[in-house]
């Protein structure tokens, strides 16, 4: 166990190697339960705003706390990296030629870059105290990153839900080390959000059902990732041309005016090809085509046929007859929710 100044002297040595392995923002808290934190994420879950991502729900108790997940666990180091864009991730709104893909997903997977560094970290502590043990975790696990943030003192949730960080704005991935060490806590982050409510207003689909509360049935990223059927007709033309995520509500956050350009990090800086991919390209793309554009990136994971389903409704909304040809296509194509979009598609354009 570290004790006293050490243990104020290992926190401050352990943010300096955070830092110096390209993490932004590095913050500690308790691995204990938070009360309010598991109530609000019974009341998300019981109103049924995760939608399809059963997961949630299957493994709510792991993830009310992390000693939910791992009952040795004494603290956790909250880390953030940044990712924020030189471009506007706005430009293209309304092209009827390009599509828009999410800015964290235009550069390397991020999982694969947080964690070899969060590895990094771990190791580098376990051999500043050997009797530490660690567990690391970025977004593929039953930890609430964001809340464990807050409460660490890197940012607060916003009226978005996502991490707000007064140095660096909306564009941070998150990730966790859970530790049998006992490191002294910092205070929860204060919520700087005030009376602003542009995340909550740019949504084109209506997500917010009120502030600081996120409907994933509603949001464009769950839908155009995580959802696997349809999309209801309803959301489809707010999903203008946008493919895989949506930026819209991180964009317009007024504390981005303090970020900079994530250059430390060169896996995160777009690739050429997805900055302002052209439709007729992308609903070209079979199965080896699809594969072999998006090797090492996030956009794999959901396969060919969801992506060109996304596709497709960006054509439609797109009102350029120029993709008809394609789209019809695209009619008799062998999966059923490819085919239908594509009839709506061409609906819409002809």
């Amino acid at each position: 166990m570290v004790n006293g100044p050490a243990r104020d002297d290992l926190a401050a040595r352990i943010a300096g190697e955070a830092a110096a392995l390209g993490f932004a923002v590095c913050g500690f808290t308790t691995a204990g339960e938070d009360p309010l934190r598991a109530e609000r994420l019974e009341q998300w879950l019981g109103e049924g705003n995760h939608g399809s991502m059963e997961w949630m729900e299957a493994r709510a108790e792991h993830r009310r706390s992390p000693q939910g997940l791992w009952p040795e666990a004494k603290s956790v180091i909250a880390l953030g990296m940044s990712y924020a864009p030189a471009h506007d991730p706005l430009a293209l709104e309304g092209s009827d030629r390009h599509a828009r893909i999410s800015v964290y997903a235009q550069g390397k997977d991020y999982h694969d870059v947080v964690k070899k560094r969060l590895k990094a970290l771990a190791r580098w502590l376990v051999a500043e105290v050997p009797q530490a043990e660690v567990k690391v975790f970025v977004d593929t696990a039953p930890v609430m990153e964001k809340p464990l943030g807050e409460a660490a003192g890197i940012g607060w949730q916003g009226k978005h839900t996502n991490l707000v960080s007064p140095t660096h704005g909306s564009w941070l991935f998150l990730g966790a080390i859970y530790t049998t060490l006992e490191l002294a806590p910092a205070d929860p982050h204060r919520d700087h959000c005030g009376s602003c409510r542009a995340c909550l207003d740019a949504c084109p689909t209506g997500a917010f059902p009120a502030p600081y509360t996120l409907d994933a049935r509603r949001c464009i990223s769950y839908l155009t990732i995580e959802h696997k059927g349809p999309i209801a007709e309803e959301f489809r033309a707010g999903l203008g041309n946008r493919i895989y995520g949506c930026d819209d509500c991180l964009a317009v956050c007024p504390w981005n005016k303090f970020a900079s350009e994530a250059q430390a990090i060169r896996e995160f800086l777009p690739r050429a090809e997805l900055v302002a991919p052209r439709l007729a390209e992308l609903l070209a793309l079979d199965d080896a085509g699809f594969r072999a554009l998006f090797s090492g990136s996030p956009i794999k994971r959901i396969g060919r046929d969801r992506f060109v389903r996304n596709c497709l409704y960006a054509a439609g909304n797109s009102g350029n007859p120029e993709l008809a040809a394609q789209v019809e296509a695209l009619t008799a194509d062998p999966d059923p929710v490819v085919a239908e979009a594509a009839t709506w598609a061409l609906r819409q354009l002809t």
